[in-house]
């Protein structure tokens, strides 16, 4: 009996990492950076306590089966997180590679022509 109640408490356990992670994937979609961030680290306790629970609870082949599921479902939402940020992270670093290459060129030729007086002057 207190086997089955712990094997509820694992799975809503494990529940709320996949909605978690559910979570974390829209808030990067909206680039929300910083919310995802302070939920992936509160995560962690979370994380800990169903270690700790697997440990030392004995999983009929069913229940097993069921929490394998899960936790499949749970490993795709993450590596698709970790995907997405990667490729975020490599267009934010192209960006910053072009905006450098740009300045670079612009302090090379100085090609700021509003601070400097024309040749010419038309009203005369």
């Amino acid at each position: 009996m207190q086997d089955e109640q712990q094997f509820e408490q694992l799975m809503l356990q494990y529940t709320q990492l996949k909605n978690g992670s559910e979570d974390i994937a829209r808030m990067i979609a909206n680039e929300d950076f910083d919310n995802a961030i302070t939920m992936i680290k509160s995560r962690e306790q979370l994380f800990l306590s169903c270690k700790c629970i697997r440990k030392y609870l004995e999983l009929t082949p069913v229940q097993q089966k069921e929490l394998d599921s899960l936790l499949d479902e749970i490993r795709e939402l993450e590596l698709k997180n970790i995907k997405t940020l990667e490729k975020s992270k490599a267009n934010v670093e192209l960006e910053i590679k072009k905006s450098q290459k740009s300045q670079k060129i612009q302090q090379a030729y100085d090609m700021n022509t509003d601070l400097k007086g024309s040749i010419v002057n038309i009203q005369e």
